[in-house]
């Protein structure tokens, strides 16, 4: 099922955001503080804006019960590589 897809996705995302948070020195645990980190502290608007959007997607599968059709899914699921990349592209220069 697409929807389970994307929850693994997003959870892997929600992970590697959690790890550069910790990296930094803060400890963020919940999906609304770990975007604002995104937006607040690594200034990146425009990843706050997009995951801001999947988070919204899995509140409603998962609190919700909300199911997503495939297109939607798959987009959301393209969403989070993205992400995931530009991440792990933060991350990189981190280290350099």
């Amino acid at each position: 099922n697409c929807n389970f897809v994307f929850e693994d996705y997003y959870t892997s995302l929600l992970e590697l955001l959690q790890a550069i948070a910790f990296l930094n020195g803060y400890n963020i645990l919940n999906h609304l503080c770990i975007g604002f980190y995104l937006r607040d502290i690594l200034k990146r608007e425009d990843l706050f804006i997009i995951f801001d959007d999947l988070r919204y997607k899995r509140n409603s599968l998962t609190y919700y019960g909300t199911k997503m059709d495939y297109n939607t899914a798959k987009q959301s699921i393209d969403k989070c590589k993205t992400l995931i990349k530009e991440l792990k592209e933060i991350i990189k220069n981190r280290n350099n």
